[in-house]
């Protein structure tokens, strides 16, 4: 009998198999990220745990001189105050979004959210101690819990990231998701978001009203599911959780039809761009005038509080390393002169915010007739102004290329740094020739400073073909925060060490 009917009604067999499949996937999906939820709450409990008694251990057994000594510590004060902080923690870490799918591996934004539920904890015992006579902590306990409590939750975290990297490889964690528009804008979201191990999303296909030209999907096509009219049926198909809107590519009234279907209460999460990819990671303000809201397009990346703490980072951060550092440029400089004849530094024009020009400083790690040189190896010269760089380059010199290797020549780079050209972390910068490499990326290189160091240098620097430098340093400019400043300035040590790429 169910061979008859099989036989009889393949479509609707056919498609309520589909669902039932999909139902259980979205199920075991659902459950994947209910125990992530559940392992995340047990880690941060032993985490913050940890950071309150290490922080009692720092504040009362080292005998730092900064704390008073003749405070004499209690223990079972002290423990039954943890067995109410910690609860009190986890409840502050869910208030600020840190159990909440959306925030979750989020990297820096994730660790901001740790930060400030930190803070604001510390803040609260402060405020009870203030309120509260009698209820007295040693300060240096609750600074101690606090900064520890911060790094010990950021470091599971980030240990949580790469684990969920390696479930992913394995097809956990991921949703499936359809692009709405085939356009030029819909293909640019799906090439930014078609590397399923950071995005978290199986990016299926596309869904258009107007069948996209064959041959015009670009190097990495995507298959073409059809118009909106099919879409209640791919999501039920695929299981789909996640639509992702070129808002270019639709009519008005097919994107309120959107909303209305998923929008609200769908199960589906719907994303829109902002029909302005080329110029989106300069920041978009949305303000009302005349009761009319607007979007105003900030004409660099960073405006504010984090403006004012990129140059506090730069400014602080190369003020500190020149005091070391300028005994060893000397040494360098003398080395450079007795090697090769010519000047120590280099000057390379380079651009910076807005397109405005200016003269990187590096060491001089080529010999001053560089171009003679070249012309004696046609291939390497193909080579060169195909790739923008040589690994067995005839023009770098013995003292270059040790310079080089440890990125030793970029050391007079942090006078840039003090003149406001450059940070020290950022994009790489770029000559003007080089500003069409980045096609239609160009406009947004050219809204934040470059730095010394980047995300191209701690993945390989050279290693690195321009087309994976060109996604790393847009991925860069539209993903800023000081947190992923920290994060890479603490990755370049180990990169410089290596000396992986450097040539």
């Amino acid at each position: 009998m169910r061979l008859s009917n099989t036989r009889a009604f393949p479509f609707e067999y056919e498609t309520v198999q589909s669902r039932i499949s999909q139902a259980k996937q979205s199920l075991v999906h659902a459950h994947q990220w209910k125990l992530f939820v559940l392992a995340l709450i047990l880690l941060d409990f032993l985490s913050v745990g940890l950071a309150f008694r290490v922080a009692y251990f720092v504040r009362f057994n080292l005998g730092f001189p900064l704390f008073r000594l003749e405070v004499v510590p209690n223990y079972e004060f002290y423990i039954h105050l943890v067995y109410v902080l910690i609860p009190g923690w986890l409840l502050l870490y869910a208030f600020f979004g840190l159990y909440n799918r959306q925030y979750l591996l989020s990297g820096t934004r994730e660790y901001a959210r740790i930060f400030s539920a930190t803070l604001t904890g510390m803040l609260l015992v402060i405020v009870v101690g203030f309120l509260g006579p009698d209820f007295v902590v040693a300060r240096g306990w609750l600074v101690a819990s606090w900064l520890l409590a911060f790094l010990f939750t950021s470091g599971g975290r980030f240990l949580v990231r790469r684990l969920i990297r390696i479930f992913r490889e394995k097809g956990f964690f991921i949703a499936p998701a359809l692009i709405i528009g085939a356009n030029e804008e819909g293909q640019l979201l799906a090439e930014q978001l078609s590397d399923w191990k950071y995005s978290g999303l199986n990016v299926l296909g596309y869904v258009d009203n107007h069948p996209p030209a064959e041959g015009s999907m670009g190097a990495h096509p995507l298959p073409y599911l059809g118009g909106t009219p099919a879409l209640d049926e791919l999501v039920r198909r695929f299981g789909i959780e996640e639509l992702v809107v070129a808002t270019s590519a639709i009519s008005r009234e097919d994107l309120l039809d959107l909303f209305k279907k998923y929008g609200v209460g769908s199960g589906v999460n719907l994303r829109l761009s902002s029909g302005l990819y080329e110029i989106i990671t300069t920041g978009l303000d949305v303000t009302e005038i005349a009761s009319v809201p607007l979007v105003k397009v900030n004409k660099v990346r960073l405006t504010g509080v984090d403006r004012v703490l990129k140059n506090l980072m730069d400014y602080s951060i190369a003020l500190l390393l020149m005091i070391p550092l300028l005994p060893v440029m000397g040494i360098i400089a003398l080395l450079i002169k007795l090697d090769s004849p010519g000047p120590v530094i280099h000057r390379r024009r380079v651009m910076g915010v807005n397109g405005k020009t200016f003269d990187a400083f590096k060491f001089r790690t080529m010999y001053v007739n560089g171009d003679e040189i070249l012309e004696q190896y046609p291939e390497l010269k193909e080579e060169l102004a195909r790739t923008h760089k040589l690994k067995d380059d005839p023009r770098v010199t013995r003292v270059g290329k040790f310079l080089r290797k440890f990125s030793l020549d970029e050391l007079p780079q942090l006078f840039n740094v003090l003149r406001h050209e450059m940070s020290i972390v950022g994009p790489r910068m770029i000559s003007p020739a080089e500003i069409n490499e980045y096609r239609k990326y160009g406009i947004n290189l050219l809204t934040v400073r470059p730095g010394i160091t980047g995300l191209w240098q701690v993945s390989g620097r050279s290693d690195v073909s321009y087309d994976e430098r060109v996604r790393l340093d847009m991925y860069y400019i539209r993903n800023w925060t000081v947190w992923l400043d920290l994060q890479l300035l603490l990755r370049t040590i180990p990169a410089v060490i290596k000396g992986r790429g450097a040539y």
